[in-house]
């Protein structure tokens, strides 16, 4: 089951709910004004694989001036 996020069109309140696929959030309120009806909005996502952030020469990416990424801060 995928974890689907959402947005309350009244408070503007922004949640996470573990869903079945494909849900639309039309039979949920939401948890801060129990409004009904969030509306599904799209997740961003992180890598948690600091070498994937080097280039495909092996250099660092342009976020800093570290050869090691796993040393990066962005």
């Amino acid at each position: 089951m995928p974890i689907y996020e959402f947005r309350c069109a009244k408070c503007d309140h922004r949640f996470q709910k573990l869903c079945q696929m494909g849900e639309n959030g039309s039979n949920l309120v939401c948890p801060s004004c129990q409004s009904p009806g969030p509306t599904r909005v799209m997740s961003g996502f992180t890598l948690n694989n600091p070498g994937s952030l080097r280039g495909s020469r092996g250099d660092s990416c342009s976020g800093c001036t570290s050869s090691n990424c796993s040393a990066c801060k962005h």
